[in-house]
This record gives structure tokens, sequence and C-alpha cells, in this order.
């Protein structure tokens, strides 16, 4: 029986793993045990770190749109409770935005807020 050399396939699955470490330092780019382990750490922290771009981004926009509020003279708790009483459906994407990109309709949005809450 001949030996078995790993032709084709096994030089393609190497290949492959090889190219996905192309720009690693040292023996993490040129041998492929090596270049195996660091690809695995590489695919689970992107999909952990796919999670956490969520949670990251959600906390920037509460903390810009906490600090336009405070300009206007509330808290965020107090502005997210007004959108809510006002019946104002934005999500903290777009609240965060508009604080950042377009401060004079905000501060509209900041003023309909304030006369929900005294009302």
């Amino acid at each position: 029986m001949p030996r078995a050399k790993g032709g084709f396939k096994t030089r393609r699955r190497r290949k492959k793993v090889l190219a996905m470490t192309k720009g690693y330092y040292s023996a993490k780019s040129r041998l492929f045990r090596v270049a195996t382990e660091a690809v695995d750490k590489a695919l689970q922290y992107a999909y952990r770190d796919r999670k956490v771009n969520k949670r990251e981004f959600r906390s920037l926009w509460i903390i810009r749109i906490n600090a336009a509020v405070r300009a206007a003279g509330l808290t965020y708790s107090q502005f997210m409770t007004g959108l809510k009483k006002a019946q104002v459906t934005i999500n903290r994407k777009s609240l965060a935005d508009m604080a950042y990109n377009d401060p004079e309709s905000f501060t509209k949005l900041a003023e309909t807020v304030k006369e929900k809450l005294a009302a």
C-alpha cells in the first residue's frame, strides 16, 4: 500500500490558513502549526468583538446624547422619559448623530421634551 503524502487537498487547506495569517509576525505567518493556532485565536477574538462592538457603540451614543442634553439643562434619564411622553420614537444612534452633527435641531427637540415634562 503506497504512502499517502497528502497532496492537493492538504496543500489547499494549508495555503488557505497561511493566506489568512499574511502580515502576522514571525513564525505565525510562515509555519502551518503556529499559523493554525494564530488563526483560531484571531477568529475567536473577531467573534467576541463583533458583540463587544455593539455594546461600545451604544455606550458612545448614550455619552454623546447625555453631553448634548446636559447643555440643554436636562439629564439623560429625564430626556429619555420626556421623549417617551412626547411619543417621539428616535433610536439612540440617530439621536447621537443629531446631537453631534445638528445641534440646533437637537436643542429644539430638547425644548419640546422640557415642555412635555413640565406639563
